[in-house]
């Protein structure tokens, strides 16, 4: 549940309490309870038309509504009245708490409810949870007012925090996040967003570069082509001291991710042209497997080619390149000079491929 959801949410349950403060204000406690009850009771008929269900928040705020209020009338005191938004405020915050600070998400739980087929990663989750700590501390700040002006401040003083505050602190926090995921976005409006897949290749969903290679649970595609020539030699590139991924390690001759909305053909051409200057060949797929570093996790699509001809390496992607013979792999294999996904790939293509 984002943001926006949760605080439309909360909104109805409020609403009795709200009018009541203003109902109040016009024609008195007496008045202004049967108002107050008679808006939860609607809201709850117009929740169960529209929704199917009734909606247990407003219920309580209701009945809670209505046993404080008859309380105050009884007893001519209205402090058990005006506790009545700390008991909910008390409550919720008990839910947020548990949510934020515990392996038991009830937010989670409560959106799954009415989002059934909600599906949400790690990164989304990282970011739910912190919505939910701030949420935490602000409705413990405006508990901790109510409770305060219950029993110290004026009968307006005490309107205001219980009603208009709340949505004033809630507004400018919303306001505040608002602005600052639009930052956000503008932010990686100009990076290169990668697709996300699931283990059969399906694309779920997409997610900026920078955020794939912060987060290992977003599987995202990528291409690896190996370059053959006639004396069964294999291409491989040195990868450049600034990679983040082993640096200055030998490595598939060509590498990288598939762009968002680009097919596997078009991501191996632009990146063998990228990397190595070959523009006219032929490729076969003989493999995919799944592979995690320490920063990303990629699905790989591996591809083979025959190739004679003469090769230019790009200067500003690799550090260099050659051909290798197989025995010239063998004896590197483990000595921490070949990047541990080619090992893989290798014993892939002698077992496949290479004679």
């Amino acid at each position: 549940m984002d943001k926006k959801a949760l605080f439309k949410q909360l909104l109805p349950g409020f609403l009795p309490i709200i009018i009541f403060i203003a109902a109040d204000e016009i024609w008195g406690t007496k008045i202004g309870l049967i108002v107050a009850v008679v808006t939860g009771i609607l809201e709850l008929i117009y929740t169960y038309i529209k929704e199917k269900r009734f909606d247990k928040f407003i219920l309580f705020d209701t009945a809670l509504l209505v046993a404080l209020g008859l309380i105050s009338i009884l007893l001519n005191n209205e402090i058990f009245f005006k506790l009545k938004p700390a008991f909910i405020g008390v409550l919720i915050c008990a839910v947020l708490g548990v949510s934020a600070f515990s392996s038991h998400n009830l937010m989670l739980l409560m959106s799954k409810r009415y989002l059934k087929d909600m599906q949400i990663d790690t990164n989304q989750l990282k970011a739910l949870n912190k919505s939910i700590r701030i949420i935490f501390y602000l409705f413990s700040v405006y508990t901790l007012l109510v409770l305060y002006s219950a029993f110290y401040m004026s009968n307006e003083a005490w309107a205001f925090i219980s009603g208009g505050l709340f949505y004033i602190l809630f507004g400018v926090y919303f306001v505040y996040e608002l602005i600052n995921n639009k930052r956000k976005l503008k932010k990686l409006k100009n990076e290169e967003w990668l697709p996300i897949v699931d283990e059969e290749g399906k694309v779920l969903g997409k997610a900026p570069r920078s955020v794939c290679h912060s987060d290992k649970s977003l599987l995202h595609p990528v291409v690896h082509l190996h370059v053959i020539n006639k004396q069964n030699q294999i291409f491989l590139q040195k990868r450049p001291m600034f990679k983040k991924v082993q640096p200055g390690k030998w490595d598939t001759a060509v590498g990288g991710h598939i762009s968002f909305n680009e097919t596997l053909e078009q991501s191996l051409k632009r990146e063998t042209l990228e990397e190595i200057g070959i523009s006219n060949f032929e490729a076969k797929l003989i493999g995919t497997y799944k592979w995690e570093s320490d920063i990303e996790t990629e699905l790989v699509y591996m591809f083979i080619t025959n190739y004679d001809n003469e090769i230019k390496v790009n200067k500003q992607e690799l550090d260099e390149g050659k051909f290798w013979s197989v025995n010239e792999i063998n004896k590197k294999l483990g000595a921490d000079v070949l990047t541990p996904n080619f090992e893989l790939e290798f014993d892939i293509l002698k077992k496949q491929v290479l004679k």
